[in-house]
């Protein structure tokens, strides 16, 4: 009997491995990972969740922050790897991806990557640093290409911090890394959607009052007409939204195919008849985004007469407006947190950049998922809003002004020669000017118990029966200036949104983000997706205390270089000891 046991006993070891291979098979195909970070880093949101398990192909993701980095480009490609080491968990095989250096060669080419990212539009970041030669320029792509079937999107990791005085530094920022930490999961999970959705929300476009008019080419893609709205079709809504242009005035009904209707910078008074469409296309569930400037003030005019008179443009929007909550108000918005522009200083040839009041710059609250993580927003010629009592809809604050802003009445007169003196700093008193604003809720129609039976009819036999208010929760944003949304121009090229004409090619050229902020307000209000609850993410910026550090160094080097150590020594003398005891004779 004692043989047989030992002859069994020598194959104690089959079972074990068949044990460990099984553990380990069940461990890979169902586990749990728990993410204990406060900020629930490691967490992916519930759409990108759903939106990774149905790829139906591969995504082929290309990260271009392989080398030797500034320690903070390091992490942010760590934090790239962990992001997309999780979507892998919900999508399997089909995300890919590989770390790429810029200056590697592109297979059967001559090009490097570096090349292609520029052509695409891609901006380096030109990093300083020191090497024993001296110092010399470093070239980041801090940049994405995501590949799903014969589509391609660029996403931009890393945006540099613009400071209000000096916007032109592109700092590179403990605080803009993490805010770009961020916002990663919304930019991938974006880019993806975009890459696969075949189904695009239908965005209509208003032309009919005077507006700004689409891109218009001639046979040899030259722009003839609509250069200021370049950037606004090609860059954002041709890009994730079917646009249609709409003339308000010769349709009989806005119709509820469209998500969103987008009114930016009318000159022409609206009729009633257009308004009463409006109108009802809000009460019916549609999504309204107005970039409105309720005064004529034109850089145009004071470039020809150094001097312009700013006065109402009687939009006749007021009534429609204050009915749903807001008011826009017949001034302009001077405020000291400001960009540049050129002013003669000395005769007509020498010129100075100062700061101009009239072109402010709105610095994010992030009260909101629309300008969470958001730069500087550019605005010009800006008017302030009130938010007034309407019941059922709430009021948040999207733009606003610096601490040290004012506003004039109109008729304003705008001279170029204002900034030859400093302004009067002590004028600047009020703070926090509202100059955006999102409503949502129960909208109330402004018609209610005012229309004719023969209005009414009409509506009804378009298919949009008249409503006093709107059938579900409903929202709209106003901001107070049309040209947020616009791009100006250089030599007929267009430019992008954000970038001041006035100050390209100089050290003050900076691109602000007024496209961020008008993709986030339209992603907000069409939200087809919920990919903006991955934006509501905010991590918190844990700087060690230097002062702390020094006292605490020593005890902390002991920690972890002699502890660990010391207890593998204290396992292996217990260890030893136990066997020694429990085979001794």
């Amino acid at each position: 009997m004692g043989s047989i046991l030992n002859r069994t006993g020598r194959w104690w070891w089959i079972p074990v491995i068949i044990i460990l291979l099984l553990v380990n098979f069940l461990a890979a195909q169902f586990h749990k990972r728990i993410d204990l970070t406060n900020e629930k880093r490691f967490t992916i949101s519930a759409p990108v969740k759903k939106l990774l398990g149905n790829l139906d192909d591969v995504v082929q993701v290309d990260i271009f922050l392989k080398g030797e980095f500034p320690s903070g480009f390091k992490k942010l490609a760590t934090s790239t790897d962990e992001l997309l080491q999780e979507f892998k968990e919900y999508s399997g095989t089909n995300i890919q991806y590989r770390f790429i250096s810029p200056d590697e060669q592109i297979e059967g080419s001559e090009r490097t990557y570096a090349d292609t990212l520029v052509a695409l539009g891609a901006v380096p970041i030109n990093i300083k640093v020191q090497l024993k030669a001296g110092e010399q320029s470093q070239y980041v792509f801090p940049e994405a290409l995501v590949h799903y079937k014969d589509r391609m999107e660029v996403i931009s990791l890393y945006t540099p911090q613009a400071v209000f005085a000096s916007p032109q530094s592109n700092r590179i920022t403990d605080s803009a890394l993490n805010s770009a930490e961020a916002l990663m999961e919304y930019k991938f999970a974006n880019a993806i959607e975009q890459l696969t959705q075949n189904n695009r929300p239908m965005v209509a476009y208003s032309y009919g009052n005077g507006e700004p008019l689409p891109p218009i080419l001639d046979s040899g893609n030259n722009i003839v007409n609509g250069i200021q709205t370049v950037d606004l079709f090609n860059s954002v809504l041709r890009k994730t939204y079917n646009v249609f242009t709409l003339n308000i005035n010769t349709e009989p009904v806005i119709p509820d195919t469209f998500k969103l209707l987008m009114i930016v910078k009318p000159t022409i008074a609206f009729t009633e008849d257009e308004k009463i469409k409006i109108d009802q296309f809000v009460m019916h569930g549609g999504k309204v985004i107005w970039f409105l400037d309720r005064l004529n003030a034109e850089m145009d005019s004071l470039q020809l007469q150094n001097q312009v008179i700013a006065y109402d443009r009687n939009l006749n929007l007021e009534d429609l407006l204050f009915k749903y909550g807001a008011r826009i108000n017949p001034n302009l918005l001077m405020d000291l947190q400001c960009d540049f522009l050129p002013f003669a200083v000395s005769g007509d040839k020498q010129f100075e950049f100062l700061h101009w009041n009239y072109f402010p710059l709105f610095e994010s609250k992030s009260n909101h998922i629309i300008n969470k993580n958001l730069g500087l927003v550019a605005g010009r010629f800006v008017n302030s809003i009130d938010t007034v009592k309407s019941d059922g809809v709430s009021k948040t604050i999207l733009l606003s002004s610096s601490q040290n802003a004012r506003t004039i009445a109109t008729p304003a007169l705008i001279s170029g020669e204002e900034n030859r003196n400093a302004p009067e700093d002590e004028l600047f008193k009020k703070k926090d000017i509202i100059t955006g604003v999102l409503l949502e809720g129960k909208f109330r129609s402004l018609y209610a118990n005012r229309l004719s039976l023969n209005i009414m009819d009409t509506l009804e036999r378009y298919g949009t029966p008249f409503q006093t208010s709107s059938v579900t929760d409903n929202k709209m944003i106003i901001v107070s200036d049309g040209d947020i949304v616009l791009n100006g121009a250089s030599q007929g090229q267009p430019l992008p949104m954000g970038v001041n004409t006035y100050t390209m090619g100089t050290q003050y050229q900076y691109q602000f983000a007024n496209r961020d902020f008008l993709q986030n307000c339209l992603d907000y209000l069409i939200n087809i997706s919920g990919l903006t609850e991955a934006k509501s993410k905010d991590y918190t910026l844990r700087l060690l205390d230097p002062k702390k550090m020094q006292d605490e160094r020593s005890k902390w080097q002991i920690v972890n270089i002699v502890l660990p150590v010391l207890l593998i020594f204290i396992f292996g003398f217990t260890y030893q000891y136990w066997r020694r005891r429990k085979y001794s004779y």
